[in-house]
C-alpha cells in the first residue's frame, strides 16, 4: 500500500507562509526608535547576502518602516505648509533621495530573487529529469527478476542518489514522489527479493520515521507557531525521502505521524483565525476613532479655549489609535489615510485661526499703542478740563479694543496708565493746593463783609463811603473761593453793598460798575467767558450809540413853542442824558474786562 500524503503541501510553504505574515501597522513607526537612514543600511546589508538568505517578510517589513516613517514626514512637512497659511491644495513634498535610494535597492533585491527563482526553476527541471531516469532505471531493475539479488546493491544506490537529488517544481513534486513509491514497492512488493535485506531496509526506515514522529509531536510545545508549522513542513520533506516500512505497519506509522501533524496544522489554522479576529476587531476600534473625529465640529470654534478642548479630544484619539493593533492589510492603509486626513484637517484650521487672531492681536496692540501716544502727548498738559475729558474718553476707548499679545499685555497697559497717572497726579496736586487757596480767600472775603456789616449810621457818611469803597477794591483783588461757597458768599456781599449805597446815596451806576467789577473778578480764570461777555457788552455798546444818534436827530424835530412840546424836549434830554450814562458805564465794563484779559 502507498504512504499516503501529509496534509501540508511542503512545496507552497514559502509562499504560504509570507502571505500570511503579519502586515505592519503604519502608524507604529510612529513610536519606533529606528530611522529611515538605518532601514537603508540594513537593506543593503541584505544585498550583500546570499539570495537564500534574502526573505521577503524581512525586506517588506523594512519596506513598511520606511514609508510608514516617509508619512509621517510627509504629514508634517504639510502642516507645517498649511499653518504658513499656504493653500493644502498646492503642497507637493520635497523630493527624498533616501526613497530614491530605497527603489533602487529594492529593484536590485528584485532582480537577485528573480535571478534565484530562475536558477531554482533551471535546478528543479533538472532535477525532475533526474529523478524521472532514476525511476526508469528503477523500473527497469523490477523487470530482471532472475538478477534481483545482483541488482539490489544498485537499487539501494539509486535510493540514495533519488534522496541526493533537491527539490524538483512544485506541480510535479507529488506526483514525482508517488511515481518513485510505486517503482519502489514495486521492486519490493513484485519482486522477491532477499527478505533479509528488505526486513533490514524496512527497520531503518522505521527508525528514520519514529524520529521524525517524535520531532512532530515536540512542535505542539514550541511557542512560535509560524516557527513549528516551518519546521513541519521540512519533516514532511524528510518523511517523503525515507523508502517504506513493512506493510502490515504503514498506515499505523503514518496514522502517528499524521495526528502529531494535525496539532500543529490546528494550531496554526488558529493562530491565523485568532489574528483575522484581532484585526477585525482593530479595524472596527480604529474605524470608531475616524467616525470620532469625522463627527467632530471644529468649524465654529471661535475661542482659544474651546480650540485648546477640542485639541485635548484629538490627541486622545491620537493615543488610543497608537494603541491598538494593525488592522488587515486591505484596510489599514485605508484606515490610517481617513485618520491622518482628519487629524491634518483640524490642525490646519486651528493654525488658519491662530494666525487670524494674532492678526487681531496685533491690531489691537496697533490701536493700544497710539492711545498711549496720544496719553503721553497729554500727560504734561496744563488745560485742565479740555485734557482730562480727552483722557477719559481714551480710557473709555481703550476698554473697548481688545486684548494683545501677551507678552506685551503688561508692558503696553503700564504704559498707558502711567501717562494718564502722571496727569491726573498733577492735576490731584494742583487741586489740593488750589482749595487752599480757595479756603483762604473766601476767609479773606468774609472779613470784608465783616468790615462792612460794621458801618453803622453813627458812621461818618465819608468815612463809611471810603471804607466801602476800600472793602469793593480789596474784593476785587481777592482770587477764587470754594465753588460750593461761591454763590452763597457773592450774594452776601452784594446785598450789603446795595444796602450801604442805598443808605449812604451813592450814585447807582457807581454801585453797578462795582458789582460788575466784583462779577468779572470772578471769572478771571475763564477767558472764554470773560470773552463772551466782553461781546456782549460791545453789541450793546453799539446799541445804545445808534439809539443816541436816533434820538439826538430826533430833538431837531421839537420846539418849545407850544406847552406839550416843551414837555417832550424836555422828556427827551433827560431819555439822552440816561443813554449817555449807560454808554458811559459800558465803557468802563469794556475796560475792567479788557484789564481783567490782558
Amino acid at each position: 500500500m502507498l504512504e499516503q500524503s501529509a496534509q501540508v503541501d511542503p512545496v507552497n510553504t514559502d509562499s504560504t507562509e509570507t502571505q500570511n505574515q503579519p502586515a505592519v501597522d503604519d502608524s507604529s513607526a510612529q513610536g519606533s526608535s529606528v530611522t529611515k537612514t538605518e532601514i537603508i543600511q540594513k537593506l543593503e546589508e541584505i544585498i550583500g547576502k546570499t539570495p537564500d538568505e534574502i526573505t521577503r517578510d524581512e525586506v517588506g517589513h523594512l519596506k513598511q518602516l520606511f514609508y510608514a516613517l516617509r508619512r509621517d514626514e510627509v504629514a508634517a512637512e504639510k502642516a507645517a505648509f498649511v499653518e504658513a497659511g499656504n493653500d493644502p491644495e498646492a503642497f507637493t513634498a520635497t523630493t527624498d533621495p533616501l526613497e530614491e535610494r530605497l527603489h533602487e535597492i529594492l529593484d536590485r533585491i528584485k532582480e537577485i530573487k528573480a535571478e534565484r527563482a530562475r536558477q531554482i526553476e533551471a535546478e528543479q527541471l533538472a532535477n525532475l529529469e533526474r529523478k524521472n531516469a532514476i525511476i526508469d532505471e528503477i523500473l527497469a531493475l523490477s523487470a530482471d527478476a532472475d538478477n534481483v539479488n545482483l541488482q539490489f546493491p544498485r537499487f539501494r544506490e539509486l535510493q540514495q542518489n533519488y534522496k541526493d537529488v533537491g527539490d524538483v517544481p512544485a506541480p510535479s513534486a507529488t506526483d514525482i514522489w508517488k511515481k518513485y513509491q510505486d517503482a519502489v514497492e514495486r521492486f519490493y512488493d513484485q519482486l522477491k527479493v532477499n527478505r533479509d535485506l528488505r526486513d533490514y531496509d524496512f527497520k531503518k526506515n522505521l527508525e528514520a520515521k519514529e524520529l521524525l514522529i517524535e520531532q512532530a509531536v515536540k512542535l505542539a510545545d514550541e511557542s512560535d507557531v509560524i516557527v513549528a508549522f516551518r519546521r513541519l513542513q521540512e519533516l514532511h520533506d524528510k518523511w517523503r525521502e525515507i523508502g517504506p516500512v513493512a506493510k502490515e505497519i504503514r498506515d499505523e506509522i503514518w496514522a502517528r505521524f499524521k495526528d502529531a501533524s494535525a496539532v500543529v496544522n490546528k494550531r496554526y489554522q488558529s493562530f491565523f483565525e485568532e489574528r483575522k479576529a484581532r484585526e477585525q476587531q482593530n479595524e472596527a476600534d480604529k474605524t470608531a476613532i475616524c467616525e470620532e473625529l469625522e463627527g467632530l465640529d471644529f468649524s465654529s470654534l471661535k475661542t482659544y479655549a474651546a480650540w485648546e478642548a477640542m485639541t485635548k479630544q484629538i490627541l486622545d484619539a491620537q493615543a488610543r489609535w497608537k494603541k491598538i493593533g494593525f488592522a488587515s492589510k486591505k484596510s489599514n492603509n485605508l484606515l490610517y489615510d481617513r485618520y491622518r486626513a482628519v487629524c491634518d484637517k483640524f490642525f490646519a484650521a486651528k493654525a488658519a485661526y491662530y494666525k487670524g487672531v494674532k492678526e487681531d492681536l496685533e491690531e489691537n496692540l496697533r490701536q493700544k499703542t497710539a492711545l498711549c501716544e496720544q496719553a503721553e502727548a497729554l500727560m504734561d498738559s496744563t488745560d485742565w478740563k479740555t485734557t482730562t475729558d480727552t483722557l477719559v474718553e481714551l480710557q473709555k476707548k481703550w476698554k473697548t479694543i481688545g486684548t494683545v499679545p501677551k507678552k506685551h499685555s503688561d508692558s503696553i497697559w503700564k504704559r498707558f496708565q502711567t501717562a494718564c497717572d502722571t496727569f491726573f497726579d498733577r492735576k490731584k496736586k494742583l487741586s489740593n493746593s488750589t482749595r487752599q487757596i480757595e479756603t483762604a480767600n473766601l476767609k479773606a472775603k468774609k472779613a470784608i463783609i465783616a468790615t462792612l456789616n460794621a458801618i453803622t449810621d453813627e458812621t461818618p457818611r465819608d468815612e463809611a463811603i471810603k471804607t466801602v469803597k476800600d472793602a469793593i477794591a480789596q474784593w476785587g483783588t481777592i482770587g477764587h473761593v470754594p465753588f460750593r461757597e461761591k454763590d452763597k458768599i457773592y450774594e452776601n456781599y452784594r446785598r450789603i453793598v446795595d444796602d450801604l449805597y442805598d443808605r449812604l446815596d451813592i450814585r447807582e451806576t457807581r454801585a453797578n460798575v462795582a458789582r460788575f467789577e466784583s462779577s468779572v473778578t470772578e471769572m478771571k480764570g475763564d477767558k472764554q467767558r470773560l470773552y463772551r461777555e466782553r461781546e456782549r457788552l460791545v453789541r450793546a455798546y453799539e446799541q445804545k450809540n445808534d439809539e443816541l444818534k436816533t434820538c439826538e436827530n430826533n430833538m431837531g424835530f421839537f420846539t418849545s413853542k407850544s406847552k406839550s412840546g416843551d414837555s417832550m424836549l424836555r422828556e427827551m434830554q433827560r431819555r439822552v442824558e440816561r443813554i449817555k450814562e449807560e454808554i458811559s458805564s459800558l465803557e468802563q465794563k469794556i475796560k475792567i474786562i479788557d484789564e481783567n484779559i490782558a
